[in-house]
């Protein structure tokens, strides 16, 4: 979903450390999203 993948972006890019940004990308965001619903 592009735009949830958007909204979320923009909501944790100026909190996120800059070593971090990498899960922000389109093909690593999914595989965070589950990661967050494990923990």
């Amino acid at each position: 979903d592009p735009q949830a993948w958007l909204a979320d972006v923009l909501s944790r890019i100026a909190d996120i450390p800059q070593n971090r940004l990498q899960e922000l990308l389109p093909w690593n965001w999914r595989a965070a999203e589950y990661q967050r619903e494990a923990a």
